[in-house]
């Protein structure tokens, strides 16, 4: 697969990007092996944008083995300083899986409970699930099932 090609000003962006982050796969004695392409291939997928430290003294082969990353995971080069190569690639999108099923999740509430006068109020922190309902008072009740209506379930 042919590598991503980008604009000087689109790899001035992602240079500036990637400026904070640490390496993420790290390159070392035995070179490019299957198994580090796999995890770099993955972190590309995972994150986009990443840092490879390489530990090796040889330039050119530090230059090859960017270049054959970029080539093989259809990545763009961004930039090669020292032992740090930084590639990118956009992260695919995930498909959804949509379940008609699925009820609602449970939902973390803060709720204050007042004492006396004077005194700071209680801050309790609940877990509502998805069939229970939380009052005015801020105690948890489970919900009612909803009623069907009498003429949708009459048949003539």
């Amino acid at each position: 697969m042919p590598q991503i090609e980008l604009t000087p000003a689109e790899r001035r962006v992602h240079r500036a990007e990637a400026h904070h982050l640490d390496p993420v796969v790290i390159i070392g004695g035995d070179g490019l092996t299957p198994a580090v392409q796999k995890e770099v291939d993955a972190a590309l997928n995972a994150h986009g944008l990443i840092k490879v430290r390489v530990f090796g003294d040889d330039r050119a082969s530090r230059e090859q083995i960017y270049q054959q990353l970029c080539d093989e995971l259809n990545a763009a080069p961004i930039q090669h300083i020292g032992k740090l190569l930084v590639l990118w690639r956009p992260i695919p999108e995930k498909e959804k899986a949509f379940d008609e099923d699925r009820m609602p999740g449970p939902r973390d509430i803060k709720v204050l409970k007042f004492g006396r006068a004077g005194q700071k109020p209680e801050v309790k922190q609940l877990r509502v699930l998805g069939n229970q309902r939380l009052t005015a008072g801020g105690t948890i009740k489970r919900a009612k099932p909803k009623q069907k209506s009498v003429k949708k379930g009459r048949q003539d």
